[in-house]
């Protein structure tokens, strides 16, 4: 009877659901924060928040682990739904970002806009940012407000560093279709410039396995936008690959 009981109350306090891209089971968003206040202290110490978000700003390492051990919850959020992480990662504090991480902040935590740490990463295309984020396990699958992965918009702006990082050290979806019916490889086209650092993420796609025929909602695919567009370079590059 003990060890009944002890197995119900394990699995009451075990989290349920999907593991998206990267395998891992989805966080409880009304568990505790996975730090606790600096030295089994009762509360946090007053404005750890605060400088927590402050220090995530503006990129200073030293304030965050401070702020962390003063009390700071890590998933405290500024008036427009960002935590410190996703405040790290729009600035590109990868020191920061770091400690964020090593002390269990969330990657996936989206603000009012659906941004999430590791979806501003494919929009800045920091390659340092999103290594650093990799060890906190992101969902990979986690879509942005035009319901596309981080891979879309870097495809977009052609951050080659990004996508090369991405694809060789994560498991996301080359062929991941935004709600504009755009993949990577079609937004990397359509909104790209059909320069050299456009070539060289068409390339990349392409050997990762990115799908060439796959039209966009009209029926046209990524040769013909290049065709249209007098992207000669990329149409090549998509005849060949």
């Amino acid at each position: 009877m003990a060890g009944t009981l002890c197995a119900a109350a394990l699995a009451a306090c075990t989290t349920q659901g999907g593991s998206g891209g990267s395998g891992k089971p989805k966080r409880d968003a009304s568990a505790a924060p996975s730090t606790s206040p600096s030295e089994g202290s009762a509360s946090p110490s007053p404005g750890a928040d605060d400088a927590l978000l402050k220090a995530a700003k503006d990129g200073d390492a030293d304030g965050v682990r401070k702020a962390v051990k003063a009390g700071a919850d890590l998933e405290t959020r500024d008036g427009k739904g960002r935590t410190p992480l996703l405040l790290a990662s729009l600035g590109d504090h990868v020191g920061a970002a770091r400690v964020l991480v090593r002390e269990g902040a969330d990657p996936d935590a989206q603000d009012e806009r659906r941004d999430s740490a590791w979806l501003v990463t494919g929009v800045t295309g920091s390659a340092a940012m999103a290594r650093a984020l990799i060890p906190a396990k992101p969902d990979y699958d986690l879509t942005n407000r035009y319901g596309g992965t981080s891979l879309i918009p870097a495809g977009e702006h052609g951050h080659v560093g990004y996508v090369r990082e991405v694809l060789r050290s994560t498991d996301i979806k080359v062929n991941h279709v935004n709600r504009l019916g755009w993949t990577a490889l079609l937004e990397a086209v359509i909104l790209g410039d059909g320069g050299t650092d456009h070539q060289k993420v068409v390339a990349l796609l392409l050997d990762a396995g990115a799908d060439r025929d796959l039209a966009d909602k009209d029926g046209v695919t990524a040769l013909e936008h290049a065709e249209r567009r007098g992207y000669g370079e990329i149409a090549q590059i998509l005849r060949k690959n």
